[in-house]
């Protein structure tokens, strides 16, 4: 199932990924940190969204209480909890 995530907080505007059984794969993020959004979008290519919030999840970006990286924890959890409905 293709999902889309409006951020919340960070300058990346959008992330959009697949996910399959909880699996989440092709990661793509809308604006933000170019290398920075590639790089976290390869290494969580293919965990599960436990490990991805296991990692990401309450990563903070200066004085902000959020990231690109905690919001992509934000929006698998909310995309495997809709798939499971």
């Amino acid at each position: 199932m293709e999902y889309s995530y409006k951020t919340k907080g960070t300058c990346s505007r959008k992330i959009n990924f697949a996910i399959d059984g909880g699996v989440i794969k092709n990661i793509r993020f809308e604006d933000g940190c170019d290398g920075n959004l590639k790089a976290l979008a390869s290494f969580a290519d293919g965990l599960t969204v436990g490990q991805i919030e296991e990692k990401c999840k309450g990563i903070t970006c200066g004085r902000r209480s959020t990231s690109c990286a905690d919001q992509l924890a934000k929006a698998v959890r909310e995309a495997y909890e809709e798939s499971e409905k």
